[in-house]
């Protein structure tokens, strides 16, 4: 990294247009690594407020599931069957949760790393990518995360922004897409092993819940 990275790094840049300091002074964007820790600390509270999300669908998930191992004993097919298509829209959300929770925490561990190496703008922005996907697949479950995490974004690309200027750097954008999608892939994968070893499988006879899918594409 340049010297003049290093100084925008820990004391935020000096040598800008007129015209720039004077906007900024309005609403100075302050150091970038002050910065990127106020943004790793607001993901890793979302990472924490979907794991009790996690822990409220499990228990939701289990006495779904022995109402239907109840209805299926008693050879009551049409009550088994409701609530196995319930379960497996409460198991389809879970997975989404989980997949999110996954992609977020491998976005947390590449923050940390910039805070190391300096490396921002080529590791913010297939972040930045992922942030957008979480945050699509969580608007229909937890609308308070979507517009968390599209804050969290924003404040994501005005540090890359600024680090681009301090330090000549440019995206990649072909690279940060290929990134992203490598991110959400390896968090589905993980997602669905552990999908797998977490939920139980009805026995044979009864209803098929399946588990559904969490797409990993970018939008």
């Amino acid at each position: 990294m340049t010297e003049r990275f290093a100084k925008g790094w820990e004391e935020g840049q000096s040598k800008q247009p007129f015209s720039t300091r004077i906007k900024e002074s309005l609403k100075p964007p302050g150091p970038l690594k002050p910065r990127m820790n106020i943004a790793i600390r607001r993901i890793e509270l979302q990472v924490q407020r979907l794991d009790q999300a996690t822990d409220r669908f499990s228990d939701r998930d289990k006495k779904i599931f022995a109402r239907i191992v109840d209805a299926y004993t008693k050879h009551d097919m049409a009550r088994a069957n409701v609530f196995a298509n319930e379960l497996a829209e409460i198991r389809k959300m879970e997975k989404m949760i989980m997949h999110g929770r996954l992609a977020l925490e491998q976005i947390v561990l590449r923050l940390r790393t910039v805070s190391e190496l300096g490396d921002i703008v080529t590791t913010l922005a297939p972040a930045v990518g992922v942030l957008r996907t979480v945050k699509h697949g969580m608007s229909a479950i937890f609308p308070e995360a979507e517009r968390e995490l599209g804050q969290i974004g924003n404040l994501l690309n005005g540090i890359i922004i600024d680090a681009g200027q301090s330090s000549g750097l440019t995206i990649n954008f072909d690279t940060a897409n290929e990134d992203a999608q490598n991110i959400l892939a390896e968090a589905s994968s993980v997602a669905e092993t552990k999908i797998k070893d977490k939920f139980p499988e009805l026995p044979a006879g009864m209803p098929d819940i399946g588990q559904g899918s969490t797409s990993s594409t970018t939008t």
